[in-house]
Formats: structure tokens, C-alpha cells, sequence
């Protein structure tokens, strides 16, 4: 079996190190293993240069795979990359979108034995990537405001509530935009119309396990596109219980479809980006790119 070098989190809590040590006890009955332990961009750059041709595992969260992606991704170095993914995190949505286990002896055995799978990536006007899944609007207005929330509840391990938290928050206030929104140059929402959140999925959930884009699947080679137009009183209230379910896609003021070039322009927006927030905006454009890498699943 080909060498691993493993890169984790150096700042994981102690049942992250507890989980990684039995996902280790696994990987090393089979080959080698280095784990190299990151905090931040510079230090994750250093081990990736010298990585060579060893196979990457990412010990982590939905943010460690985003972190390690996109780095390759401007190293121009993800093209023909086969990585594995051993979920560590609070929410582990994309690991959920791509049939992983959070079980940690599961998912090395599956990094040992998978099958590596083509995997797309959405790719914005700037170079930056998206994993998962980008989110504007309510849902973004709830990220924002969850994140605060995470912090503080990440020290008393409820961290994986936070988002719930938020999404309450910003249902006080909910953020209506208005917005052009175009799926391969076509316009599928314009200005005259309000929004409540827009989501572009590569996978299927945020926050989690709220699913924004139930059939989105990271290798299909589209984006999932959700607008929900659901701006006023009972029709807010009804989009609200349908999203807690995963339903929301049967709601009248909800459009679904999808493409590979989505285009969102407007009055300013913030969005949420596998997680991390940015903006304001008014207007940007993501692309999907199939097959960008491989994921063994």
C-alpha cells in the first residue's frame, strides 16, 4: 500500500484526537503513515510542498477539506490529486454528500479500499473554490450569525448546534434581497422579484445536516441551484418547517434547477461559502468544474 501523509488540525479537541487515533490504528495496519499537524495557510503550503507523490488524507471537518482543496487548487496541483477523507469535524456535510462514514474506523477503511471517484468543484470569477456548497441570503444572514454562536457553544462541545441557532436569529430579522439570478445565461430570478436565500449546491447540506440542495451530488458535473422566493408571512413560515425536513423543494415559492455557470447580481449580499463567510457582494459568478480531483468514496 502507497505511503499517506495525513494532515490535521492543529487546534482539534481532544474527542477529534480520540476519533483520529482509531481512524490511525486502521491506516497504519496497512501502510505508512506521517501526520502533519496545521493551523494556518502557511504552514498547510510548507507540508503540501513537500508532500511528492504520497496520497493526501484529510483528517478533519467540512473546513479542512476546503483548506487543503483550495490550497492545491492555487498550487495549480489538484488536477489527477486522489485524496481521502476521514470526517473530524462539527458538521461533516460534504462528507455526508459524498457517502463517507463518520465513523472513523470506517472512513480509513474506506481511504484503504475506496474506489477514487472524479469529484467536481465550483470555481468562482476569482479562483476561489467552493467544495460544498455557497449560500446567500437568510441562510447566509444564519451562518453569519451561527458562527459567533459555534464559538462559543466549540468550548462546551455543542458546536454542531450552531447553526440552528442562527438560522433562528435570522428568522427575526430575515434579510430580503433583491436579486438577478442567471443558470447558463439564462435569467431564472430578476430584480422585480425578492429573495429569501439563494444556494448553489455541490453537496447537499450546511450547517450541519440542514440539507439546502437534497439532490445535489458532487459528481454529477452541475450545480444545484434552490431560490426561495418565500419572502412573505405564512408562505416564510411554511418554507421554514418544509427546509427543517429537507422539503422545501415542494414549496410553491421555492425554483429549483440546474446548471454550470450561475451568476448572482444585485443589491449587496453576503454569502457563505463552505461555511466562511464574505461580502458584501454584488454580483458573482461560480462555475462548476467536473472532475476537478478524486475523492476516494
Amino acid at each position: 500500500m502507497e505511503p499517506l501523509l495525513l494532515i490535521t488540525n492543529s487546534q482539534a479537541g481532544s474527542s477529534d484526537q480520540a476519533n483520529l487515533e482509531l481512524a490511525l490504528d486502521v491506516l497504519r495496519a496497512e501502510c505508512s503513515v506521517e501526520i502533519a499537524e496545521t493551523s494556518n495557510p502557511g504552514e498547510l503550503d510548507g507540508v503540501l510542498h513537500r508532500a511528492g507523490s504520497r496520497r493526501i488524507v484529510i483528517a478533519g471537518g467540512d473546513g479542512s477539506i476546503h483548506a487543503v482543496v483550495a490550497a492545491l487548487h492555487r498550487r495549480n496541483e489538484l488536477a489527477g490529486k486522489v485524496l481521502g477523507l476521514i470526517p473530524l469535524g462539527t458538521g461533516n456535510d460534504f462528507a455526508r454528500s459524498a457517502g463517507i462514514p463518520e465513523d472513523p474506523a470506517k472512513a480509513a477503511r474506506l481511504v484503504l479500499h475506496g474506489k477514487p471517484t472524479p469529484t467536481d468543484l465550483l470555481v468562482d470569477e476569482f479562483g476561489d473554490i467552493v467544495v460544498n456548497n455557497v449560500h446567500l441570503g437568510a441562510s447566509a444572514q444564519a451562518g453569519r450569525l451561527g458562527s459567533a454562536v459555534k464559538g462559543v457553544l466549540g468550548k462546551v462541545k455543542l458546536g454542531k448546534i450552531g447553526y440552528p441557532i442562527g438560522a433562528a436569529l435570522a428568522a427575526l430579522r430575515p434579510h430580503v434581497l433583491r436579486l438577478k439570478v442567471e443558470v447558463d445565461g439564462k435569467v431564472v430570478n430578476d430584480l422585480d422579484q425578492p429573495v429569501l436565500m439563494v444556494s448553489l449546491g455541490n453537496g447537499s447540506d450546511v450547517g450541519g445536516g440542514t440539507t439546502l440542495n437534497p439532490d445535489a451530488e458532487p459528481t454529477d458535473g452541475s450545480i444545484d441551484v434552490m431560490i426561495s422566493r418565500a419572502v412573505q408571512g405564512w408562505s416564510k413560515v411554511n418554507f421554514a418547517t418544509l427546509l427543517s425536513r429537507g422539503e422545501h423543494d415542494s414549496h410553491e415559492d421555492v425554483l429549483t434547477m440546474r446548471g454550470t455557470t450561475v451568476t448572482v447580481a444585485g443589491e449587496e449580499f453576503w454569502t457563505s461559502a463552505d461555511g466562511e463567510i464574505h461580502g458584501p457582494e454584488t454580483r458573482r459568478t461560480w462555475r462548476v468544474e467536473p472532475g476537478a480531483y478524486s475523492l476516494t468514496r
